[in-house]
């Protein structure tokens, strides 16, 4: 059967529940890891939430799996983990893929910009992107 990438969204979306900025900073202080999944030249120029974990979304399942020469030991399928993007498609999506790989508490942030409007903390990128 074929799907769409707004179907496949909606999938993510009704699995992976999405919090809120304060919400984020509470688990934030419980010791949540918080992952970026925007590739790197978005980051480059607006920076990323404060302790974030760079992974794109096209190496997050190898980056999460434990079994994978590449596992980030910093991920934890027993830890909270908080995904964000741009507009909260990607950190959906990549929740679901969380969820496929045992991750139990994965939660979607959304979008950067609402982060960063709500005055949460930045780590501001490096001029000239480097």
């Amino acid at each position: 059967m074929t799907t769409s990438i707004k179907q496949m969204v909606e999938a993510a979306n009704a699995a992976v529940p999405r919090i809120d900025a304060a919400q984020a900073r509470e688990m934030l202080a419980q010791g949540a890891v918080v992952i970026d999944v925007r590739d790197a030249p978005e980051v480059e120029t607006t920076g990323k939430i404060d302790g974030a974990l760079h992974i794109s979304r096209g190496m997050l399942e190898f980056r999460a799996d434990p079994e994978s020469p590449i596992h980030d030991k910093r991920l934890d399928r027993d830890k909270p983990v908080l995904l964000y993007c741009a507009s909260g498609g990607r950190s959906a999506l990549a929740g679901k893929a969380l969820k496929d790989l045992g991750y139990s508490q994965v939660y979607n942030l959304g979008a950067f910009k609402d982060w960063s409007e709500s005055g949460g903390a930045v780590e501001k990128p490096i001029e000239g992107g480097m």
